[in-house]
Parts: C-alpha cells; structure tokens; sequence
C-alpha cells in the first residue's frame, strides 16, 4: 500500500511539472547566401590566397556536401529555386530579372519565409532580393516582417567598371538603361548606391542589420535570410578588410563576408542561442570567371555562372547545428537549393506548401546518416526553359545544345574578358565520381547509361517542357506580373 502511495505521488509531481514545463522552442534558422561564390572559394574546399575561417569553423563543426547544386546557374532563378523548394522554371522565373522587367515571384507561391511565419517565426532579409522590383513582389509581400538590401544585382546601375557615370559616348553605354542602383528598407527606397565607394559599405550594412535582427527576435523562433550582394562584380569591401589579402581585391571580399559569418556565429553564442540555431552558408551559383582576378574558383569544375557545366551549379554548402549535426561530417550524397524548403519544413515542423514542389528533405543527411541518399536525379535548366543535362546517381548526360564558355582571356580589375554564348556542346555522358571536370565522353561504353538518362530527360520535358525539343511541359505555372509600371 506505502509504494502504491508513493509511486502515485511521484505521478503526480510529474505530470505537474511537465505541464509547467514549456514546450521547446522551435529552432531558428539562418540561411546565408552568397552571390557568384564557386566551389573552390572556401578554405574547406581548397581556397588559398586569403583565410575564411569563421566558414571553416563551421565545417569542422558541422556537415560539408560535395555535391551541392544551386538551382540554376544564374541570380534570380537561383533565388526562385532556393525560396521555393521548386525548379525555377516551374514557377516562371528564369534568367536574372533586370528594372526593365515587369515580372517576379508570383505572389500564390510559399516561400520559405511564408511557412515559417504561419508557425509563429519572426522573418527577415538583409541583402540582395531579385525576385521582382515591383512593390507587390518585394520580400514584405513573400512573407518577410523586415527587409534591407538591393532589389537586384549590384552590377544593374549607370556605372562604368572603372567607377564612372556613363555617357553616349562610354564604351558600355548599353547601362544606360538603368536606374540609379536604389537600396530598398521594407517597401520604400531609401537611399541610392552611385559610387563604386557606396558598394564597400554593403557587407557591413547587411551584417549590422543581420546581428540587430537576432538581438531583437532572441526570445521568439527566427528566420534570418542573408543574401550577400558579394562576391558579384563589381567588388566592395570595407576599409577594414581592403588590401589583406594576398589575392588581391577579391580575397579581401571573401575575409570580409567571412568575417560577417563569424559576427553571426558570435552574436548566436553571446545570446546562448547556438544550440538552437541551424546556420547554412551557400552561394547562388558558380563563379563569373570571365571578370578574372575579380572573380571566384570554380575549384577544378568545368565553365561557371551561366552554364549547366558542374562549375556553373555545382557550389559550397555548409550546414551547423550543434548537438544536431554531428561535427566533421562530409557527404558527397547529392542535394540542391530545392531542398532546403523541405528540409527547414520537417526540421521546423511546419506544412509544405501546397502546390507541387521538387525539393527532398536532406534531414536525414544533417543527422548523419552516412548511407542517406534522398536526392535521386537533378534536371539542368537554363535560360528560358532550356533542358541542357540531366543527372542520376554519379552519372551525367549532357544534351546537345549552345553553352557559354569562359575558354577566352578573362578580364582584370573589374573589367571583363571574353565570353562566348555559341560553344555547341554535343551529346555526351561523364562519370562525376572520376570526372568531375566533365573530361571524357563515356557514352560508348554505356549505352544503357545512355538510354536510363535519356528517359529521365524525357520525363522533365513532359512536366516542365523544354525549348529546345519545342515541348511546353506539363505543370510549369506562372510568374506574377506587375499590375502599374
């Protein structure tokens, strides 16, 4: 009778303290982007010539993925991919929006942001949008509480490389077709950049922000979007960082957006939010290798930005969580910016949207487990509905087509080299797991490879059609377009 009067006692203090006990926070979340970064760009991933290693830290402390693909090889289709968890041209954007476009993400589709804040997150956006220009496809209206930053590239101004306004008489006066480079606060400009000094404030600015955005939502769940202007043409860095490194204007670039990592890997630390708190860096896409000594690595991969060679998707993801992702983990599982959204879903215990996405979640890789495979195949869009390759397992087919390629002499200091749009890319099949430089055209030692990667191309252009096979595709939906100029 006495243990049955105790054990009912002990009950009793159990059940009310776990009723007294509030349920554990959701985690928060920082996603921070950079813009034209490769893969070789991170001391992790072989970067020498200038140090990140706040980025590094996060490695070591964290996952590192090999096989990491934007979600197209250029800015505003990138970003659609990344937000969406679904393939650019699904949801209508493609190619890098400029002031001259009416159109951008199209206000039915969910962003991260939006399924974060119906479960109770604060939202934020410091950076670089490229989403959409026009008020009604701004970050306020995609389910952010609070924006700062640049409605597209930094590169999209009345500027001459060597800094000067340009005239009729410039020699690149084809941009004169842009506006003053304005900087956006909530749905107002603010301000305008005209000035290539007006550019190295840009990191400090965004980090500023990005540090008091944590400050102020510490005792709430948060969502803290980074999108980098930098590394794109043309560089800014502070006076803090100018002339550090020893490669020059471009490493410089690269300690300081490192630096910036560390300033939100510090604040996390000081406000006892580490271990609650998913941190991702990653980049939009590969490097613009014709600007040079102005631009990133590829890290041995095949071209960059603008082609659906690996350096134009293939680019750095480092994931930390501490206590959650076990520490020193390395994948070469194969992942892409479509499936963050479903990642942060399951993570955050939130809804996926209900419209069709393409994202998997990578949980399973972030809990280390070492046999985790959840991305099966990976299409290759570029530019207006372009299917230019497709991939399964370590096997890639690449279509014929025209590609860019970066083969002439690169520019210097701010001004580009040669780039050719006409490089015509036949059939061909590599074996990523012993080229990844995409070297050897195996195809004749794997017709059935060959055949396998051919069905899969013909299931892309049946759902999301493909111009150069002249097929619509199935389930592409539409980007919004602006109701007033």
């Amino acid at each position: 009778m006495r243990s049955f009067a105790c054990l009912l006692l002990f009950s009793l203090l159990f059940f009310s303290f776990a009723a007294d006990t509030p349920p554990r926070r959701p985690p928060n979340v920082v996603l921070i982007l950079a813009d034209d970064l490769g893969y070789g760009d991170l001391g992790s991933y072989g970067a020498y010539g200038y140090a990140t290693p706040h980025l590094d830290r996060m490695a070591a402390e964290g996952l590192r993925l090999t096989h990491y693909y934007a979600a197209q090889a250029v800015c505003s289709a990138s970003r659609a991919g990344l937000l969406t968890g679904c393939y650019p041209n699904r949801v209508g954007i493609w190619g890098a929006l400029s002031p001259s476009n009416k159109n951008g993400l199209n206000p039915d589709e969910q962003t991260i942001a939006e399924l974060l804040k119906a479960k109770g997150y604060a939202t934020g956006i410091f950076g670089k949008w490229h989403l959409g220009h026009h008020r009604e496809f701004l970050p306020l209206q995609h389910g952010f509480d609070e924006y700062v930053g640049l409605p597209y590239s930094n590169d999209m101004w009345p500027v001459e490389y060597d800094g000067q306004p340009v005239t009729e008489a410039t020699k690149y006066r084809q941009k004169l077709q842009y506006p003053p480079l304005p900087l956006i606060s909530g749905n107002d400009k603010t301000g305008e950049l005209g000035t290539l000094a007006d550019q190295n404030r840009l990191t400090t600015l965004l980090t500023e922000r990005a540090v008091d955005f944590i400050k102020r939502h510490r005792r709430e769940p948060f969502f803290l979007y980074l999108p980098h202007p930098m590394p794109h043409v043309p560089l800014g860095v502070s006076e803090k960082f100018a002339a550090k490194s020893a490669q020059g204007k471009y490493g410089d670039v690269m300690e300081e957006l490192d630096w910036s990592v560390g300033q939100i890997l510090e604040i996390l630390k000081q406000l006892k939010l580490d271990d609650n708190t998913l941190v991702i860096f990653t980049s939009d896409n590969g490097p613009w290798m014709n600007y040079g000594n102005h631009a990133g690595s590829n890290g041995g991969l095949r071209e960059g930005k603008g082609s659906c060679w690996e350096g134009g998707l293939r680019v750095p993801f480092i994931a930390r969580w501490p206590g959650r992702i076990p520490a020193g983990a390395v994948s070469s599982a194969m992942a892409s910016a479509l499936d963050v959204l479903p990642t942060l879903a399951e993570l955050c215990q939130t809804e996926k949207p209900a419209r069709r996405i393409d994202g998997v979640s990578l949980a399973p890789l972030l809990r280390g487990e070492a046999s985790a495979q959840p991305r099966e195949s990976f299409y290759f869009y570029y530019n207006e509905n372009n299917l230019k390759a497709v991939r399964r397992g370590p096997w890639k087919l690449v279509l014929p087509h025209l590609s860019r390629t970066y083969a002439g002499l690169p520019g210097q200091d701010g001004f580009p080299g040669t780039v050719s749009e006409r490089d015509s890319v036949r059939l061909a099949l590599y074996d990523l797991r012993r080229d990844p430089g995409e070297r050897f055209d195996v195809q004749a030692q794997h017709p059935d490879v060959v055949a396998q990667l051919q069905q899969l191309a013909e299931q892309a252009r049946a759902d999301l059609g493909d111009n150069l096979t002249q097929r619509q595709g199935a389930n592409r939906r539409a980007a919004g377009v602006a109701s007033a100029p």
